[in-house]
C-alpha cells in the first residue's frame, strides 16, 4: 500500500470514528420544552449540570408558555416536558400525546401590585381581590400567552364570577414572559399575577426590596404544581423515550429533590419538592 493510499485510508477511518462518536453523542441528548419560570429563576442552570454529570445525557431546553410547550410535544419537536398546568396536562395525556406524568415540585401564585394598592386588594381572598380590581378598573397586566400562569389566571376570573375582561382598557395582555410582564406592571403602576419563584427572582434583582409587593396570597386555588411529562412513542416514534424517562426518574430522586429544596434566593425557597 503506497503512502497516498495509507493517508486516504487513515482519513476514512478517522471520519468513520468521528461519525460514530457524533451519533453516540446525539443519541445521549435530550431536548426539553419548559416554562419561563423554571428558566428565569435559574433553577435549570442550577440542576442540569448535575443531571448531565450523573447520567452522561446532554440536555438542552426551550423556555416558553405551557400551551406552546404542549404543542411542541404534540408535534414531536422535543423529547420531554417540564410544565405547570395540570388540567391541560391531563387532557394532553388523555389525548394520547403523553405517556407518563410525574409531579415534581410546586410553589404558588400571588397577586402583586404597587405599595399604594389603589384597588384595595391587600389581604383579600383571590376572588374578592379580582372583583375589586374590576370594579375600580385598576390596571392589570396579563401574560395573555396561554402559559400555565395565564391559564390559571383565566380560571381565577371565572371562579370569581367575572367574564374575562380581555376587551377592557385596564386589562393589558403583554404576550410576554413573567419577568417582562412584571416590569410592564411596574411601569403602568398596575397589578399582575406571578408564581412566587419568579417574584423572588424579581426581588433579588431589586436588592430584596421590589417596587411591586405581594398583596394577595395563600388561597388553596393558588397552588402551582410542576410536572415532568414524557411523550408517547406511539405518537412520536422517534422520541428518545428511554432517556426522557431517565430524566423524569432523576427529577424525582431523593438527591434531586434535595437539590430543589436547597435552591434559594434571599433565603427563600423558590420551589418545594413533592415527588411521590
Amino acid at each position: 500500500m503506497n503512502k497516498k493510499r495509507i493517508f486516504t485510508y487513515t482519513l476514512a477511518v478517522i471520519f468513520t470514528m468521528f461519525l460514530a462518536v457524533s451519533a453516540q453523542a446525539q443519541s445521549k441528548s435530550l431536548m426539553m420544552a419548559t416554562t419561563t419560570s423554571t428558566d428565569n429563576t435559574g433553577l435549570l442552570d442550577y440542576l442540569i449540570p448535575h443531571f448531565e454529570k450523573e447520567t452522561g445525557i446532554s440536555l438542552k431546553w426551550t423556555a416558553t408558555g405551557t400551551g406552546k410547550a404542549l404543542k411542541l410535544g404534540q408535534n414531536c419537536d422535543v423529547d420531554v416536558l417540564l410544565i405547570h398546568a395540570p388540567p391541560a396536562e391531563k387532557k394532553y395525556m388523555a389525548n394520547g400525546y403523553g405517556k407518563d406524568r410525574r409531579e415534581i415540585m410546586y410553589n404558588d401564585f400571588v397577586i402583586i401590585g404597587p405599595e399604594n394598592d389603589l384597588a384595595g386588594i391587600k389581604g383579600k381572598s383571590i376572588s374578592d381581590a379580582l372583583k375589586s380590581i374590576e370594579s375600580r378598573q385598576a390596571m392589570f397586566m396579563s401574560r395573555g400567552d396561554d402559559s400555565g400562569t395565564n391559564k390559571k389566571e383565566k380560571l381565577l376570573w371565572e371562579n370569581a364570577g367575572i367574564q374575562l375582561p380581555d376587551k377592557e382598557k385596564w386589562y393589558v395582555q403583554t404576550g410576554q414572559g413573567m419577568l417582562a410582564t412584571i416590569n410592564v406592571a411596574r411601569e403602568r403602576d398596575g397589578y399582575t399575577m406571578t408564581d412566587r419563584g419568579t417574584y423572588i427572582k424579581y426581588q433579588s434583582w431589586n436588592g430584596g426590596n421590589a417596587p411591586l409587593k405581594i398583596l394577595v396570597e395563600g388561597d388553596n386555588i393558588l397552588l402551582n404544581q410542576y410536572s415532568v411529562l414524557t411523550l408517547d412513542p406511539k405518537n412520536c416514534p422517534n422520541v428518545k423515550y428511554d432517556l426522557a424517562l431517565k430524566f423524569s426518574d432523576w427529577m424525582a430522586s431523593q438527591n434531586t429533590q434535595d437539590l430543589i429544596k436547597n435552591f434559594r434566593l434571599l433565603g427563600k425557597n423558590l420551589f418545594i419538592p413533592n415527588a411521590k
